[in-house]
């Protein structure tokens, strides 16, 4: 992949997650910044995705450990775990926010 394709895949993601989280019941607020994509849950927790574009990686932190996750065959998988992305996000903000949660993300 190339840099400029990795940079279009994390734009299309981050509107698509916006998109998302606009669509929930209970209140999540986000915050856009280029590079940096924070979720912030009513009791002002956070969960923080930023992009690292010298690894082509994106990278998340959550109130609870971190993971770095690779492209592959078409998902987002984090290196350490194995899990992916989509399934990864809705059990982080599940979490954090004492309820379930479902993005409905797709690639």
């Amino acid at each position: 992949m190339t840099e400029t394709e990795y940079d279009k895949l994390i734009e299309d993601f981050f509107i698509s997650l916006e998109d998302a989280l606009d669509e929930q019941e209970i209140e999540l607020d986000y915050d856009s910044n280029g590079d940096i994509f924070t979720i912030i849950h009513p009791d002002n927790s956070k969960i923080v995705l930023n992009k690292q574009p010298p690894l082509l990686q994106l990278w998340v932190a959550t109130r609870y450990n971190g993971h770095h996750f690779n492209f592959e065959d078409g998902q987002w998988i984090d290196e350490r775990t194995g899990v992916e992305l989509l399934s990864f996000l809705d059990d982080a903000v599940s979490k954090q926010a004492n309820t379930t949660i479902k993005l409905g993300l797709t690639y």
